[in-house]
């Protein structure tokens, strides 16, 4: 199942689509480096993609963390790369006030699950009559999510995609229930696994989140096998250096051959 998103491509492949790019916009020449490799890969290998890119990260674990480097530089860079590469865009946002703002320059708003149940965001996101993409909260099970679906709609927007990142395992580590896929699909919306975040370590002593990569194959594998519509990864040619989220994110020379890997499972699935 994929949405009619402006400006994305191969959406009669058969293939699941892909959210990737950075956790967030470090600079112009970094986030157009991305793409090209991104929209390289998926039309050779015909996957519908959304770039992704936060232009601003609210929900640091301490405050001399990297938070952006300015909200209009950030989403006019993402708006740059919609219009050079033409594919759509996608960023998160954190109160009500930035679902116009962002919406000016992206076609995806994305709802942080630690805000899935913020009603008056949920709201002002559907408002814009942008594509709203849920990412379920932590600490909420598949079958819940159906509320969030309820107020996109309720407020005159059809446009949900739904993504799961895991549940909260303990104080540091998370685990993935695949059973929220086939339920939240129950709501006739995409699902969207997001893979990096699931794997995320939070609420380490250092303030610094931690992360498994190695097991992205892993988690990517079997959301394709149970069905997901869609994959979310963060990726950066380097995650050693990067500024957000380094810790899990997928190294950008490792993509294409996972990705030609999930092909295969999801030609044998034959999920319609």
């Amino acid at each position: 199942m994929i949405l009619n998103i402006p400006k994305l491509q191969h959406t009669d492949s058969g293939n699941f689509f892909l959210m990737a790019g950075p956790c967030a916009i470090e600079g112009e020449e970094m986030a157009m480096n991305i793409a090209e490799e991104l929209v390289r890969i998926s039309d050779r290998l015909q996957i519908p993609l959304i770039f992704k890119g936060s232009y601003r990260k609210a929900n640091r674990s301490r405050k001399d963390s990297f938070t952006g480097i300015g909200d209009e530089k950030a989403l006019k860079i993402l708006a740059k790369v919609s219009e050079t590469f033409g594919v759509p865009t996608v960023t998160d946002i954190h109160e009500t006030h930035e679902a116009a703002m962002a919406a000016e320059y992206v076609d995806v708003l994305q709802i942080p699950a630690f805000l899935c149940r913020q009603t008056d965001l949920l709201v002002a996101a559907a408002q814009t009559g942008k594509v709203v993409n849920i990412k379920k909260g932590q600490f909420l099970s598949g079958e819940s999510m159906k509320f969030a679906v309820e107020k996109i709609k309720e407020s005159g927007n059809d446009l949900v995609i739904l993504t799961d990142r895991g549940n909260s395992f303990g104080y540091s580590d998370l685990v993935v229930d695949f059973r929220n896929i086939p339920v939240m699909r129950e709501n006739l919306v995409p699902v969207v696994m997001d893979v990096t975040h699931s794997l995320q370590q939070p609420n380490q002593s250092s303030g610094v989140t931690g992360g498994r990569p190695a097991l992205i194959e892993t988690i990517a594998k079997a959301a394709i096998a149970v069905g997901a519509d869609g994959l979310f990864i963060e990726t950066h040619p380097d995650p050693l250096t990067a500024r957000s989220d380094g810790a899990n994110m997928l190294p950008l020379a490792q993509l294409e051959g996972l990705m030609r890997r999930l092909i295969r499972i999801r030609e044998a699935i034959k999920f319609e």
